[in-house]
């Protein structure tokens, strides 16, 4: 449980982490080299527990010093069991890393937050296409590549990332050439390519549309460090504007927050972006942020809604919010309505009249951004907020509570 006694100007500077959505795939990526791994900046989240008890069950050496993860790649087996899959969706970016180690694979459905379906169908077709045979029976998947792993040409009928990140996994140490057309563009897949590039690999075209992936025979661990966390960022940024604060993020890369500036710059905020830092500081009254669209990079990410919603409720005017990725992405509008926003929910589209104030209520987390969401309307909201099973924000945020206490909010986590 998070609770937050609001309202409290935020004020201060602040180091981001690194991101969650890139350094779960490279964990898995740190199987198939040889050797060992280092991954600087790499976030103490609950998430990557999971990916390092992934790790350690399939024989790997993981150590902790300080920021730094490190990974001893000593695999002795290649199935991952139902415990493990089920605790987030992100585990099946190991199923085209461990068949490219040991050309077979056995493991589960993954889990993670409910947020509608999100079928794996387009990450199976892609690694068939490379030799790889899958055979899913009670809610398993026995892949084998009997003849090994095969180029191939991929084109992806949605620019799904962890499809993207499938492909290159299996494809980097495969006979031949893998073309990725529709790739996904997102910086993680960026990340990823870098990594494997540096531990031996040839990629080309990380961050485009089309991939080319030449087969190397094989790769060797490497030091990396992991790009920040955009998603965190943005979400400290919308705690700053709820606020009427003034704060400055350090530690990010300003490229990967452009497409998330435009509600930021409509809402009345002030924005200035400094090399390897930006500063947000907001007015005591926020505007509409219009028109919200969520699509695939660089369009506006999915991630970053719920928190952009929260800005939303306290805006002055209306705003309008259109979900194209994940169906049950509007879970947070429920709650935020219990603290006296006013949403209302159709389908895929959200329509926000933003209020002059929130009141602190009692709320609940049903997914990690949305979670992170509750906390953000918490801040400005007038009264005490308790947010119930933030765990699910543990899944994302290494501690949002010390994060913003330091910025001058009154929050703090209880057991």
């Amino acid at each position: 449980m998070i609770v937050i006694d609001g309202p409290a100007e935020l004020g201060g500077e602040i180091s981001i982490q690194g991101a969650k959505n890139s350094t779960l795939p490279l964990l898995a990526a740190a199987v198939i080299c040889k050797g060992q791994t280092v991954l600087h900046n790499c976030p103490k989240i609950s998430d990557v527990k999971t990916a390092v008890q992934i790790l350690e069950h399939l024989g790997c050496r993981c150590c902790w010093e300080d920021s730094d993860l490190i990974v001893d790649n000593a695999m002795t087996c290649c199935e991952i069991p139902q415990d493990l899959m089920g605790e987030m969706r992100s585990s099946i970016v190991f199923l085209g890393a461990i068949v490219s180690r040991c050309g077979q694979a056995d493991l589960c459905f993954p889990g993670g937050c409910e947020l509608g379906p999100r079928p794996i169908d387009l990450h199976i077709s892609s690694l068939k296409k490379l030799g790889i045979e899958i055979e899913e029976s009670g809610g398993c998947l026995h892949c084998r590549a009997p003849n090994g792993i095969e180029g191939n040409y991929i084109s992806l009928s949605f620019p799904s990332v962890g499809a993207t990140e499938n492909v290159m996994l299996a494809a980097v140490c495969s006979k031949g050439t893998t073309i990725i057309a529709n790739a996904a563009r997102e910086p993680e897949i960026g990340d990823l390519a870098a990594y494997l590039n540096r531990c031996g690999g040839r990629i080309y075209g990380a961050g485009e549309g089309c991939i080319i992936i030449d087969g190397v025979k094989e790769l060797y661990g490497c030091e990396h460090r992991v790009i920040p966390d955009r998603i965190v960022a943005v979400t400290y940024m919308a705690s700053a504007a709820v606020t009427g604060g003034n704060i400055t993020l350090k530690d990010i890369d300003n490229a990967h927050i452009l497409p998330m500036l435009s509600p930021f710059e409509e809402s009345g905020c002030e924005v200035r972006q400094l090399g390897g830092a930006l500063n947000i500081m907001a007015p005591r009254r926020l505007n509409a942020v219009k028109h919200i669209r969520t699509m695939p990079y660089p369009g506006f990410p999915t991630d970053a809604q719920p928190v952009i919603m929260s800005m939303a409720a306290v805006g002055r005017g209306t705003s309008v919010f259109v979900e194209n990725i994940f169906e049950n992405r509007y879970k947070h509008a429920g709650e935020l309505q219990r603290m006296g926003a006013k949403i209302k929910v159709e389908g895929k589209v959200a329509v926000v009249e933003g209020v002059e104030a929130l009141s602190g209520a009692p709320v609940t987390a049903y997914d990690l951004r949305g979670g992170a969401a509750l906390v953000v309307a918490g801040l400005a909201a007038s009264g005490k907020t308790t947010v119930s099973d933030a765990g699910f924000i543990a899944r994302g945020y290494e501690d949002i509570a010390g994060d913003l206490a330091s910025l001058g909010a009154r929050i703090r986590e209880l057991p």
